[in-house]
Parts: structure tokens; C-alpha cells; sequence
């Protein structure tokens, strides 16, 4: 801006005296005899001065409109630099500052930009119609963990994930992450009666937990808080599984837990993983024992990951709860008497599964459990209360056509003897089929037939008392999600 003004100086004073004097010459051209050759000369003259004078006038008042738009304009000092003849008439370039200027972020909004960035926003919205073959008695489908209802069209879940991790390349060793959840799946997920004192309260916080990455070794991550369980392949979210239906080992191992947990990796292979927490689906502990689960995950090659963890319980409550007695306020749902004696028995979870990416488009997986748990500690084999175990696994394929079209199968066995799942002695098996259709990145269309079978009637059907060996069903899932978080949920 400063330099156009310098310019316009300099011409106007170079301009100037010279206009007048081009003036003053073709009066005195006039007037003396001349040549029309010479009059028409110094018209010319006098009209292109005129012009450069006006064009340089319009480009000085572009540059002022600009820069006031940057920054106030300077007092002229009265001091024309000049690094040489003047050359050009052209507008000079704004000054590089005024853009700098304009662009410079202050300490706190570059604060928060870092954390924008690293921080993420996600959603998830999962529905579903099912049709169950056997018409049952108030179109409910049993054994299943989120697709329990029969011809209706159905919100399973609606998830907000919020989540900052730790990001070590940049020195920041904290981080957090809250899941929120709401819709059918939270009430077959969360707060249930039977495990939480008081269900309520945490019933729509999927999870919520701190991690901390204490420098030892390849890095220590410990989380505070709680946390969907990492027993059993299968997860939450639909959109990270093979299948739409979950699994009968979904349904019936621990979906979360509250305490702590610590993971460390030896090497790039191998990690081990330990946790002590209040109890399986319990963010409230019903009892004063401590659960804890050793653990680990292998990467023998590239393409093959295996997990083992071993869950050591006790799940039975020493209290129950009874109508406010005592004298001193307390809060809702914390009035208790104690139960004497308190079973004592133990839970046991051994629980290890592996995938294996045996081709780009081409995945499989195997899970297999056993669970065993006494009502007291020191049962003796062949008495009459004999512990209740539960035994089997279950095998996934799926395969990618294409980067829209995909199809999966799910075939499993559960042998439940004791009731410890179902309340039946029973062997179940299930067998699943379910079709990918990706109509864009983030909504997922998944078309499902699945059939359940027993040794034992125990499937609903149109008649209200009457129990059926089998039940099939033929679903449609819709899955909606967007954020930017990568991977899987």
C-alpha cells in the first residue's frame, strides 16, 4: 500500500510538470508556425499521460479498499524510496504481512484446533424388520440379544461415540472415550435388575472410561471406568460383525464391566491383558469379591489374530434389597439386609476365539467356550447341586464380491446343561445366513434367514403353551453411521 502511494508521488510530480508543460508547448506550437504532424504529436502525448495518470488513480484506490479490509493504513512518513527508475505502471503486489495478518492463530485457537482434530464425533443408527415363521405368542423371538421382535419394524439401537485416545506421537498419554445408547439393545444390554442394585442409572452409558499410557516398556494403557466386555468375538455395534442376529455366546457372556484394566504389549505379537473388576454386568457390585480376568492376543502371522482369556467370578449377591427401615436417610434402591450365608461359589469363563484373513475378500473365525459355576464353594462332585456348565463354540465365514456386496454364515452349538443359559437342559444349535448390500459409505443394508434348533422344545409358537423344537426367521437390517472414527467401534 505504502509503495503505491510512492508511486503515485513520484508520477504525480514527474506527470505534472510535464502535462503543463506539454500544454504550454502546443500553445506556443499554436502559435508559432508548424507542421500538423508535430501538433498531432503532442495531442498524443497529452493523452497518454492523462490515461496513466487516471489508471494509476484507480489502481491507488483498489489498493487502499484491500488493505483496509486487512489492517488500518499507515501514516505516509513523507519519504519516497526509490530503488531505481520508475519502469512499469502496474498495481504492485499486497504486502505478504497483511495476509500473515489475517491468518495468524492465536495460542488458545490453535489449542483448539489440536484437539478438534484428534477428537471424534460418531453415530450409529441400527433398525430392523424380522418375520418369525412360527407366529409366536406376542411376536416375540427367544434366545436373541437384539432382534426380539417378530413383524414389527424395530429400533434396535441409536449410538453417540465420543472419543479422544491418547496420542503418543504427540506427547499426550491421556485420553477418554463415552458411548451412549439408546433403544432396544439397552434394555437387553444394560442395567439389568438381576445384576445392578440400581439399573437406571447407568442404563444409556454403554461405556464411559479414562485411559492413561504409563511409559513402561512399549507403553502401559490402563483404563478406568466402564467398558463393553472383550469376552466372545461378537460386539455391540452391527456394522463390525458378519451376521445381523448375535450369537447365542453374545447373548449369554458378559456384555460389560466396571474397574480396571491393563494391557501390554511383550512385542508386536503378543499382548497381555488383566483386568479387576466389580462382576460381569455389574457397574454397582452385588458382593464384596473382586473379579479378574488374565488374558492375552497373539499375532502368529499377519493375518491371523488369537485371543485367550480366562474370567475368574463370583457372581452371587450377599445382600438384597428391602424398603427403606433405617432411621437415616439414604438413596433410592440402597437399603439392604444382608444374606446369611452368602453362596460363595465361583464362576469360571474360559473363553478363546481367532480370525484368520486367509485372502483379501475372504475371512473365518472360530470361537470356543466353557463356563462353569458352583452356588457354593466347597461343593463336593456328585452331590445333587451339581455345578451348572455350559460348552460349545462357533465358526463365521464371510466373503466380500465386491466393495458394495457381501455374504456371510454363522454356524454354532451350545450344550447347556444345568440351565445356565436358557433355564432348560438343552443342546442348541443355530445355523445363519446374511447378505451385504452397501448402498454407500456408512448405510448398510443386511438381509438375514436364520433357523434355531433344539433337543427340547423350547421355541415359541402361535398357541399360547405349546413349545417348538425350531423357529426360523427372515430379517432386514438398516445401518446408518457417520463420525471420524476409523475401523471398527
Amino acid at each position: 500500500m505504502r509503495r503505491a502511494g510512492y508511486l503515485l508521488c513520484f508520477l504525480v510530480s514527474f506527470a505534472g510538470p510535464n502535462f503543463a508543460w506539454a500544454q504550454e508547448h502546443a500553445a506556443s506550437e499554436n502559435e508559432a508556425p508548424s507542421s500538423e504532424r508535430d501538433d498531432a504529436n503532442l495531442q498524443q502525448r497529452v493523452e497518454k499521460l492523462e490515461a496513466e495518470v487516471a489508471e494509476l488513480k484507480r489502481l491507488l484506490r483498489e489498493n487502499v479498499l484491500g488493505a483496509k479490509a486487512a489492517k488500518p493504513a499507515e501514516p505516509y512518513s513523507g519519504v519516497v524510496p526509490m530503488a531505481g527508475p520508475v519502469t512499469s505502471l502496474e498495481a504492485p503486489a499486497a504486502p505478504a504481512t497483511a495476509t500473515v495478518a489475517a491468518t495468524e492463530l492465536v495460542p488458545e485457537d490453535r489449542k483448539n484446533l489440536d484437539f478438534l482434530r484428534d477428537a471424534t464425533i460418531n453415530v450409529g443408527l441400527d433398525g430392523y424388520y424380522s418375520y418369525n415363521f412360527n407366529s409366536p405368542v406376542g411376536r416375540v423371538n427367544l434366545l436373541r440379544a437384539y432382534d426380539v421382535l417378530s413383524n414389527n419394524f424395530s429400533l434396535n439401537q441409536a449410538s453417540i461415540v465420543l472419543e479422544d485416545a491418547p496420542n503418543l506421537s504427540e506427547g499426550r498419554r491421556f485420553g477418554a472415550r463415552v458411548d451412549l445408547q439408546f433403544g432396544q439393545a439397552t434394555d437387553t444390554l444394560q442395567g439389568n435388575p438381576t445384576n445392578e442394585p440400581r439399573p437406571d442409572i447407568y442404563r444409556n452409558i454403554f461405556q464411559a472410561y479414562g485411559t492413561y499410557v504409563a511409559a513402561l516398556g512399549k507403553g502401559l494403557t490402563i483404563d478406568f471406568g466402564k467398558w463393553s466386555s472383550s469376552i466372545g468375538i461378537e460386539g455391540n455395534y452391527t456394522k463390525d460383525q458378519m451376521n445381523y442376529s448375535r450369537s447365542y455366546y453374545f447373548n449369554f457372556l458378559p456384555f460389560y464391566h466396571m474397574g480396571i484394566r491393563a494391557n501390554y504389549p511383550v512385542n508386536d505379537r503378543f499382548t497381555l491383558t488383566y483386568w479387576v473388576v466389580n462382576g460381569t454386568n455389574q457397574v454397582e457390585a452385588t458382593n464384596g469379591f473382586k473379579d479378574e480376568l488374565f488374558g492375552f492376543t497373539a499375532k502368529p502371522a499377519k493375518s491371523v489374530t488369537w485371543v485367550v482369556n480366562y474370567y475368574l467370578g463370583q457372581e452371587h449377591p450377599d445382600r438384597t434389597e428391602v424398603a427403606p427401615y433405617s432411621p437415616i436417610p439414604v438413596q433410592p434402591g440402597l437399603s439392604f439386609v444382608a444374606i446369611r450365608p452368602a453362596p460363595n461359589g465361583r464362576l469360571h469363563i474360559f473363553d478363546s476365539y481367532a480370525s484368520w484373513q486367509a485372502a483379501p475378500k475372504l475371512s473365518f473365525a472360530l470361537e470356543g467356550d466353557y463356563v462353569i459355576e458352583r452356588l457354593w464353594r466347597d461343593q463336593a462332585p456328585g452331590e445333587s447341586d451339581s455345578p451348572s456348565h455350559v460348552i460349545g463354540g462357533a465358526t463365521y465365514a464371510r466373503y466380500e464380491f465386491s466393495s458394495r456386496f457381501a455374504a456371510a454364515a454363522r454356524a454354532e452349538y451350545l450344550s447347556d446343561r444345568g440351565g445356565l443359559f436358557s433355564g432348560l437342559n438343552q443342546a442348541l444349535k443355530e445355523t445363519t445366513a446374511t447378505f451385504d448390500y452397501k448402498l454407500a459409505d456408512g448405510f448398510l443394508m443386511r438381509y438375514e434367514w436364520r433357523r434355531d434348533f433344539s433337543n427340547r422344545p423350547s421355541f415359541l409358537t402361535d398357541t399360547q403353551g405349546l413349545l417348538s423344537r425350531e423357529q426360523t426367521t427372515a430379517s432386514v437390517g438398516l445401518i446408518w453411521w457417520w463420525g471420524r472414527k476409523e475401523g471398527a467401534w
